[in-house]
């Protein structure tokens, strides 16, 4: 027994000897930097859009959260209630412009979907839809360029409205603007207009009614189940987070409320995977920083 332990520990002990450090480190010393390693280019992904894509309404921040990589730096500037003309208007776009010139990135995508709110009659936000829109995003897509990022139209998110079990797609037409813009200035196309209406219709009117940012009334449930849904109620304000919060803590506040336009976690999580499949489809660079 004695020779077969002395064996074994000749074959065993080399090996172990392998994982020792050639050269232990003294106490005290410190570790020498490693100057080979390249550094890190990062892609850059900027979000511009409406509430269907801003925080607590929208499938941008599921998106940045859950589909990009944590090499990517992704910025969501959805904002509530912008058209392509407000958008602009108020300086946000601006600001866009400054963060597209930022240096140190590998590449600079904008993410740019409209048309809910051009599709308004508020005078601030609406825009003509055979004229100043297109011309807006043909304006946007051109300045993307010339601050040295690479544009990438969406088509409008689908409203969940429904008649005699039909989807009511109201922004069908603002989307095909969008598809000729992109044709005619060679930009990246997701049609997330067809994408999400595809899958509204699928799972219908009352399944539909979960991708909201809270549940329905009786009443709205009774609608749905007959194939036609109602028109939505006024919205009530709800402080972010639901919790109490202390004197120092988050003041934001957004509306909290049911319809057929905005979304919750569950339609961020739908819609925003819709996001992520297109966008591998149309820029394969991005492919491997992207997670389904």
């Amino acid at each position: 027994m004695r020779h077969m332990l002395f064996a074994l520990a000749l074959v065993t002990t080399p090996a172990l000897a392998q994982d020792e450090p050639a050269h232990p480190r003294v106490a005290g010393e410190v570790p020498k930097t490693r100057t080979d390693a390249p550094p890190i280019k990062a892609y850059k992904l900027i979000l511009v859009g409406d509430s269907t894509m801003a925080v607590g309404s929208g499938w941008a921040s599921i998106f940045c959260a859950e589909h990009v990589k944590s090499n990517v730096a992704c910025l969501n500037m959805g904002r509530g209630g912008r058209s392509t003309r407000s958008y602009r208007q108020e300086g946000s776009w601006a600001i866009v412009q400054n963060e597209i010139k930022a240096a140190g990135y590998a590449a600079t995508y904008v993410l740019i979907q409209f048309g809910h709110n051009d599709q308004s009659s508020a005078p601030e936000r609406w825009t003509m839809i055979d004229s100043e829109f297109p011309a807006n995003l043909t304006r946007y897509v051109a300045e993307v360029r010339a601050a040295g990022g690479i544009p990438v139209l969406l088509t409008p998110l689908v409203r969940r409205d429904f008649k005699d079990g039909k989807i009511l797609n109201t922004l069908d037409v603002w989307s095909d603007q969008v598809r000729k813009v992109a044709t005619a200035t060679a930009t990246p196309l997701i049609d997330l207009n067809a994408d999400s209406a595809r899958v509204v219709q699928q799972i219908g009117p009352v399944e539909a009614m979960k991708l909201a940012m809270t549940d329905p009334i009786p009443e709205e449930v009774a609608a749905a189940k007959t194939g036609t849904t109602l028109r939505p109620r006024p919205a009530t304000e709800a402080r972010v987070p639901d919790a109490p919060t202390t004197a120092d803590g988050p003041r934001g506040q957004y509306a909290r409320k049911f319809d057929y336009t905005h979304v919750g976690d569950a339609g961020a999580r739908v819609f925003s995977r819709l996001v992520a499949n297109g966008l591998a489809k149309v820029v394969p660079p991005l492919r491997s920083q992207l997670v389904p």
